[in-house]
Formats: structure tokens, sequence, C-alpha cells
């Protein structure tokens, strides 16, 4: 008895030491960083500095960054031609454009074939043949008619070409030609058919159209075809105040449509990684983005609007004005929602990983998590052995080779696009998860205080925890050294 006494005599000695300890660490812990005479710590100019630096870097990457999406598509656009008959050949299936093209083939065809005079020679041929009275007043009841069916049948014909399958050559073959002289025009080749008039206005040539519905005609064996001339007849789909105006574009493209997405990306990482507090700054520099590309959607939003009350109804009617402006912006505003989509799950995975305390909540449950389906794995007899303490040793190389292959992943997965966000974000995610339920913390690992304190470069709080640790310890003995009952 006298021997549990002693014992439990030094246990509580050894408790009432680190409990004195713990109070001695817990009220210098305020205490050490502030400067003798209790004048308040002085802020060093070096991190005032890093502070300035970094939120210009950040401004300045964020400017940016619209004005270098927006850059890089209108470089694809003027100068890809490809890509240009990519953005446009889907608007040849749209109801509203076919209409529009169908009534300016039309309208250039007739306007170079007189159909009413056409059909008054061919008339007046066969009265020509002195006909009986009654023949020639027959003859002149069906001029009107034959005219207008010949009209009829024209219309007929364009709408065919129009709304064919064989029509999505045919508007290729003319978006092609149409681009290479836009592109001529641009660069002042005098050579080039203008596709762009001295007014600003971008157009797609007919001329293949034409002559598609100039075959069809002869082919069901209608003569007037033949009459029908080479017509060079354009359509516009965009129009600007002045050609000077579209060549300045077109170079200022050219010249930063490649390197400017650069250079915004590398002056907001500039800016995170000059920033003292870098989780913080990651946060806010995503969810700038974030912003950014909303609030240039908005701008496109109202660029359909002021586009449309441009050409409508003066140019095209305002459903074809629809189409167009939307087929030539669709690429932009999905590259636009797939970086805010992006920078919205930077954003929030930046917030999980940094010191805030719901994000170390958080994380702290996560682990629980995978801890107990780790432990289950274990009890069953299911581990990873040397592998996994090999993983949780070099866990956070795991996580940097994941980040990376994600980025280079989105990089050069180009044009941007939502799905592959979302596919690469959630996949990364998972390879994130399978490191966790791989690894295998060794026996022993220090308190989960300690990995707090340690976690936030707290050195007294450390040590705080390490004595409440051993506290814990030092009672656990004495409720198994005390008798029992």
């Amino acid at each position: 008895m006298s021997d549990a006494t002693a014992a439990d005599d030094d246990l509580r000695a050894q408790i009432a030491r680190l409990e004195a300890e713990n109070a001695r660490l817990r009220a210098a812990a305020p205490t050490d960083a502030a400067p003798p005479g209790g004048a308040p710590p002085v802020r060093p100019r070096r991190r005032r500095g890093r502070t300035v630096a970094a939120v210009a870097l950040v401004l300045l990457g964020l400017l940016l960054a619209p004005v270098a999406v927006v850059s890089a598509w209108a470089r694809l656009q003027l100068v890809d031609t490809d890509r240009f008959v990519a953005t446009f050949a889907p608007l040849g299936e749209d109801p509203a454009v076919q209409a529009f093209i169908g009534d300016q083939v039309v309208d250039a065809i007739e306007e170079q074939v007189d159909i009413p005079q056409l059909t008054a020679d061919v008339f007046d041929g066969i009265r020509s043949l002195d006909l009986p009275p009654r023949a020639e007043e027959a003859l002149g009841l069906l001029e009107g008619p034959a005219a207008q069916g010949l009209s009829s049948l024209l219309r007929q014909t364009v709408d065919r070409v129009v709304t064919s399958e064989a029509f999505e050559d045919v508007w290729t073959a003319a978006l092609r030609g149409s681009h290479r002289q836009f592109i001529a025009a641009l660069q002042g080749d005098p050579d080039a058919a203008l596709a762009i008039g001295d007014d600003g206005s971008l157009s797609v040539q007919l001329g293949p159209i034409i002559e598609e519905v100039k075959s069809r005609l002869a082919d069901r064996g209608v003569d007037f075809a033949s009459a029908i001339p080479v017509i060079e007849r354009s359509v516009v789909v965009a129009k600007v105040d002045s050609l000077v105006l579209v060549q300045t574009v077109y170079a200022l493209a050219v010249a930063v449509g490649t390197w400017l997405p650069v250079l915004a990306l590398v002056l907001l990482a500039a800016g995170v990684l000059v920033a003292k507090r870098r989780s913080a700054a990651l946060v806010w520099t995503a969810a700038g983005l974030a912003v950014a590309m909303l609030l240039t959607l908005a701008g496109f939003g109202t660029g359909r609007l002021f586009f449309v009350a441009t050409v409508s109804p003066s140019i095209m009617p305002a459903g074809a004005a629809e189409a167009i402006y939307g087929g030539l912006t669709e690429l932009m505003v999905s590259t636009l929602v797939a970086l805010a989509v992006l920078a919205i799950a930077i954003a929030l995975i930046a917030w999980l990983s940094g010191p805030w305390r719901p994000a170390r909540t958080a994380r702290g449950m996560a682990d629980d998590a995978f801890g107990a389906v780790r432990r289950a794995g274990e009890r069953r007899g299911v581990t990873t052995g040397r592998f996994g303490v090999a993983l949780h040793r070099y866990r956070v190389g795991a996580y940097v080779v994941i980040a990376v292959v994600a980025s280079l992943v989105l990089l050069f997965n180009r044009p941007i696009q939502v799905s592959t966000v979302v596919w690469t974000v959630v996949l990364a995610l998972l390879a994130v998860a399978l490191v966790e339920l791989l690894r295998r913390p060794p026996a022993g690992e220090a308190d989960d205080a300690v990995a707090e304190a340690a976690s936030t470069g707290d050195p007294d709080g450390e040590a705080i925890a390490e004595t409440d640790a051993d506290a814990r310890v030092a009672l656990g003995r004495i409720d198994s050294a005390r008798p029992a009952g």
C-alpha cells in the first residue's frame, strides 16, 4: 500500500511540474515576440514591400487576364482559316441563316437576270409567229403566271440548295475563300478581292452558292439558267466603323495573342509566390480571376445586344444576327466559363489547404475518415506495408506530381473546355484520396495537437501541446496504478 501511495505521490509531483511548465509556456507565448519595453512590434519594411509587390503583380495579372483570353481567341479567328471555317460552318445548318442566305442569293440572281423581261421576250417571239387572235390573247394571260412560275422555281431551287446536305461543302468553300480574301485585305494585298469593305464590313462571298443554284437549274432543264452571269455578291456578317480599326485589331491580335496569356499567368503566379501569406494570396487571386472571367462573360452578353441592334434589320434579320454572333463567340464563351470554373476550384482547394480554423476542421474530419478506413482495413489484414510507409513519407511530393499533371493536362488541352476542367479536377481529387487511403502513417506518430501546432509553425504551441500530452500520459498511469475497488 505504501509503495502504491509513493508511486501516486511521484506521479502527482510529475503532473504538478508539467502543469507549472505548461503555465510558464502559456504565459511566455504572447510576450516573446514583443520587443522590450512593451513597445508594439515593428513590421519589417521588407515584408511590407513584399505585400505591395504581390498586390501589384496580382492586380496587373487580373487586368491582363480578360485581354489575354480575348486576344488569343481573336488571333485564332483572324489568323487561322481552319478555325474560322470551323466556327462559322455550323451556321450553315441554322434555319435563320439558311433563310437569310437564300434571300440574298435570290436577290443577287434577280438583280442580274430580269425574269419578267426574259419571259416577255420569249412570249414576244411566240407572238411573231402570226398566231390567231385567241391564241395571242391566251398568251397574254399566261405571260404573268409564267414569270411568277420562273421566280417560284428559282426560289424553290435556292431553298433546296441551302437546306441540302451538299450545301455544307458549298458553304465551307465560301467561308474558306472569304477568309483568305479577308486576310489578304488586312495584310494590305492590293490584288485581294476584298471580303472586307472600306466601311469595315466583314462579308461571306455568295459566288459558290450561286454557281450551285445555276447548276441545279440547268440540270432541271431550265434554259434561263444559262442567262445567269458570274455574280460577285457577298453577305455582311459583321461591321465596324472603319477598315483601319479592323487592320489595327488584326495586327494587335497577331502580335500579342500568343504571349499575352503566358504573361498574365506568370504575373499571377509571381504575385502568389511573392506574398507573405501564400495560401490567402492564392485564394484571393483565384477568386479575382473567376470574377474577371464572369465580368468578361457579361461583356460578351452585352455585346450580343449591341451587335444585333447594329446589323438588324438593315443588314440581316435579328434571328440570323443572333445565330452568327453565337457561332462567332461560342468558343470564347466556353473558354471563359471553363476558366471561371477552374479558378473557383483552385480557390476552394487553396482555402481547404489553408491555416484557417474551418479549413483545419474540415481537414481533420477528412483525416479521421481516411484513418478509420485504413484501420478497418488493417484489422482485416489489408495493409499497404512498406509502400504505404514510403508513400506517407513522400506524400507531399505525390500531391505535387498530381497538381503538375493536372496543370499540364489543362495547359496543353486547347481550347480549354468546361468538361475538361471538371473531369481534370475530379480525377485529381480522386488521386489525392487514393494517396490518403494508401499511405500508412508509422505507429507512435506525434499527437494530433503537436502536429497541428507544428503545421502552424508555432514552437510555443508545440511545446504546450507536448506538455499536455505528457500530463495525459501521467494521468493514465495513475489510473492504471490505482488498486481496483
